[in-house]
């Protein structure tokens, strides 16, 4: 292959990958917005072990 015919390959995939991490992007804020931040994503977390944790307590007792 020459300079030329990669040069062509590359420009051919800039899109492609441009496409793709817009798609990412999307998806992780799409995400993140559904908590409204990053301390309400912990929060909600935390809320689904402790309910898990006392859901195991009960089933123990």
């Amino acid at each position: 292959m020459n300079a030329t015919t990669n040069e062509s390959a590359l420009i051919r995939r800039v899109p492609a990958l441009s496409a793709v991490l817009a798609i990412a992007a999307a998806a992780c804020m799409i995400s993140l917005t559904a908590c409204n931040t990053v301390e309400g994503a912990g929060r909600d977390i935390e809320a689904a072990g402790d309910s898990i944790g006392d859901a195991a307590s009960d089933a123990k007792d």
